[in-house]
């Protein structure tokens, strides 16, 4: 059931590009709860797309990498869908995911990314570490968008880079 939350208004998708380190999550199917490092880099394309690079370290020690791109939905109120299928299967319809940012600091280093179903959450940070009052603060505020927090999952940053 889709909900009525608020997202970002007045948003600079120019300083949103570039690096964000995964700090909190809800559990996803595709994103296995023991991975560590995890990372996004965000980049502009000359199509207006943003190119997403995800990456994370396996318990083996092997990155794993998933390349995706995010089309600008609602570019004024941070509302994005992205897309980590192959270019030959981007038509399908429902293959995209809603990427909503709905709160973010004023120096754009701390974000609240969701979407309108409340089934995926992340609390992004430009370092891979993040004072627990401020994590504290975004867990709050998706709780009174109606996010159901009891699975949330704090990654591990053991490397400085990939």
């Amino acid at each position: 059931m889709e909900h009525s939350i608020q997202t970002v208004s007045n948003f600079d998708l120019n300083r949103y590009l570039g690096t964000w380190y995964e700090i909190a999550r809800l559990p996803m199917k595709h994103e296995p709860t023991e991975n560590t490092d995890i990372s996004a880099f965000y980049e502009l394309q000359e199509n207006e797309k943003v190119k997403v690079l995800n990456r994370s370290r396996k318990p083996s020690g092997e990155v794993d990498e998933a390349i995706g791109e995010a089309t600008i939905v609602d570019a004024e109120n941070a509302k994005l869908e992205v897309t980590f299928l192959p270019d030959g299967l981007k038509w399908i319809p429902f293959t995209k995911g809603d990427y909503w940012v709905l709160k973010i600091d004023n120096n754009y280093t701390t974000a609240l990314v969701g979407e309108p179903n409340l089934k995926y959450l992340w609390i992004l940070n430009r370092s891979q570490h993040l004072d627990q009052s401020v994590i504290d603060e975004y867990l709050a505020y998706a709780q009174s968008l109606g996010y159901e927090l009891g699975d949330i999952i704090y990654p591990k940053h053991t490397q400085t880079s990939h």
